[in-house]
């Protein structure tokens, strides 16, 4: 675009007007280069256990004449011109040599250093530059960690491996910046391995507010941390978004809400609010359990240091103690099943288990086949997977995960205890009339949904006119039209694709709700009114059918003519909403029911508001 510009304002050469545009630029980067215009700020990273500084990331700044000159420009012109190695090995001294000056070494504090790729596959770098500007300031390469921007496209992956391979085995560590921005994405990250993956700022802007946001930076830190890889949410300026990442358990943070950055090392701790609860939903409010994780036993587990006997010791101390997961540093690395423990390693095919194994490590000894799986994973989920384990693994424990950390575990005992308690109670809760779940299901299935941030669509739906209608035809009559719409919903549901997703409930009354996914819930309430109006002969006879109208008393107890029955929807979507409860989408949804009685004849309002 800018050497189109250009070329209608310049010489009417393209390629010669794009060459100017190169020359100018390559000048005024070497021109900052020679005059040095460039300096570092450092921004300090703070660990969200204690607050305390973690590490100080070193950002490029200009100063002079040119500092209104944009950094990232800067750093996409010089990649065009070809400078960037220059540039970025420059940016990588001043770093390093003011980090030097301000006592980094002193300082139990990493210090992290942008690196471009194009640098580190670029055949002029010098690879060692980096070791002798270390040396030089006296800063130990195990305190450095190089950010390598995910936002640049990679196009020799094999060179590039290779480079971080050299920096791994000097000692630096390796941190992704900007991931969920660039070209790489997930390659990036299986090439690399890094220690540390920092979260994009665009990611974390309003996640409070933006689901889809929230669950895509929940998934990427539950991926790290079962990896190993710590995580960082960078570009964090709400209070509103600290909280959030702090309950997706991320544990390094970033940002101008905790500390700007400064030409000194500032910042030494910062006010991090306390962690949520160990409860999974905050929704919950008659200790309903719906989530593997609201049955879960905070069983301590194991260091991978410990040894045979140690492990031999706990499961003879504990009877009931069936398994024992194996964690370094919340990061589950196999588990201790009692049975098969005893009997292989401790007793072994000839009763010399314990003599060859005394001198293996728990990692050696550990089993890798085993299931793990989140905390806000519905017990049914969980039921279904360990019926399609293998028989040898089907009465292990069940280990849980929050965020992919450590959470604690489940027995088999335990899980079928509360499927069958939890299936009696939603047994109970069960419309007589329609065989739709009622009031307490409806709730616990919202609940669910809402807690693992899914996307939904709620449709309210009501029958119009009903009690005057049970008034004039009777109550069997009346009965009969709740079946049928029953009937229809289900269906229609059963119609649609992924319908394992739908969910339809019967609230009481003439009142019904039905869940779909947010794409699909004006086709489906309106397949829903097609069918109920194609059986309204039924409902009314011939006669008041062909009348399209029928006499009865209204809520006054006065004669007045009343439309043949029609359907009013409100849909509330959690793609508009913030929805904190299901009171709050009951209140809504109500609302929107509302405004869709209001209009004459069956119809559907889908509320667009946006909420703050």
């Amino acid at each position: 675009m800018t050497a189109r510009l250009k070329w209608e304002v310049g010489s009417g050469n393209p390629v010669q007007d794009e060459q100017e545009i190169r020359r100018i630029d390559r000048h005024t980067i070497l021109e900052l280069l020679d005059g040095n215009s460039l300096t570092a700020h450092y921004q300090p990273i703070f660990s969200a256990k204690d607050g305390a500084v973690y590490g100080y990331e070193a950002l490029t700044r200009i100063i002079g004449d040119k500092s209104n000159i944009d950094i990232g420009e800067l750093f996409k012109k010089a990649i065009l011109t070809k400078t960037i190695s220059t540039l970025d090995v420059h940016c990588r001294g001043n770093a390093l040599k003011q980090a030097s000056a301000l006592g980094i070494s002193g300082r139990n504090a990493h210090l992290f250093i942008n690196v471009c790729p194009e640098t580190l596959i670029d055949p002029a770098h010098n690879v060692g530059i980096t070791d002798e500007l270390a040396d030089t300031w006296g800063i130990p390469k195990e305190k450095i960690i190089l950010e390598i921007t995910e936002e640049s496209a990679i196009h020799n992956y094999n060179l590039f491996k290779q480079s971080i391979t050299y920096y791994r085995n000097r000692g630096y560590k390796i941190a992704i910046d900007d991931f969920g921005a660039g070209h790489g994405g997930l390659k990036m990250l299986s090439i690399i391995e890094p220690d540390f993956v920092k979260i994009d700022r665009h990611f974390i802007s309003d996640i409070d507010k933006a689901i889809i946001k929230s669950n895509l930076v929940d998934s990427i830190a539950t991926a790290c941390h079962r990896m190993g890889i710590k995580v960082i949410a960078e570009g964090i300026e709400q209070k509103e978004e600290l909280e959030a990442v702090l309950n997706m358990g991320i544990e390094l943070l970033q940002g101008f809400l905790l500390h700007k950055p400064s030409p000194m090392l500032n910042g030494d701790k910062a006010v991090i609010p306390a962690l949520h609860s160990r409860k999974i939903s905050g929704l919950h409010t008659r200790g309903e359990q719906s989530f593997i994780g609201d049955i879960v036993h905070d069983t301590d587990p194991v260091d991978p240091s410990a040894t045979i006997m140690t492990v031999f010791n706990r499961f003879i101390k504990n009877p009931g103690l069936r398994g024992l997961p194996v964690v370094e540093d919340c990061r589950v690395l196999g588990m201790l099943h009692r049975i098969k423990f005893l009997e292989n390693q401790i007793l072994g095919k000839c009763g010399y288990g314990l003599s060859l194994n005394s001198y293996k490590s728990i990692l050696q000894l550990m089993e890798q086949q085993f299931l793990i799986v989140e905390a806000n994973t519905t017990l049914e989920d969980v039921a279904q997977r360990i019926s399609s384990r293998k028989t040898e693994f089907l009465y292990d424990d069940v280990c849980v995960t929050k965020n992919g950390k450590y959470f604690g575990t489940v027995a088999i005992s335990s899980l079928l205890d509360a499927i069958t308690e939890r299936s009696l109670v939603l047994a109970r809760g069960t419309s007589p009339l329609t065989g739709l779940p009622g009031n307490e299901f409806i709730q616990r299935e919202i609940d669910k949904k809402l807690s693992q941030n899914m996307h939904f669509d709620i449709c309210y739906i009501d029958i119009d006119n009903f009690k005057p209608y049970n008034d004039h035809y009777g109550f069997e009559r009346g009965d009969s039209v709740l079946r049928a719409l029953a009937g229809i919903v289900e269906t229609t549901l059963a119609s649609v694709e992924n319908g394992s997703f739908n969910f339809v409930g019967h609230i009481g009354g003439d009142d019904f709700i039905v869940i779909t996914r947010p794409q699909i819930s004006i086709p489906v309430c309106e397949r829903i009114i097609s069918r109920f109006e194609a059986q309204l002969v039924d409902f009314h006879g011939r006669e008041d059918y062909e009348k399209n109208s029928y006499t009865s008393k209204n809520r006054k107890g006065e004669e007045e003519t009343f439309n043949l029955l029609s359907l009013s929807t409100g849909i509330v979507s959690t793609e508009v909403h913030k929805i904190e409860s299901y009171a709050q989408l009951a209140s809504i949804a109500t609302e929107v029911k509302k405004a869709a009685k209001m209009q004459d004849g069956s119809s559907i309002v889908r509320d667009k508001r946006m909420m703050g």
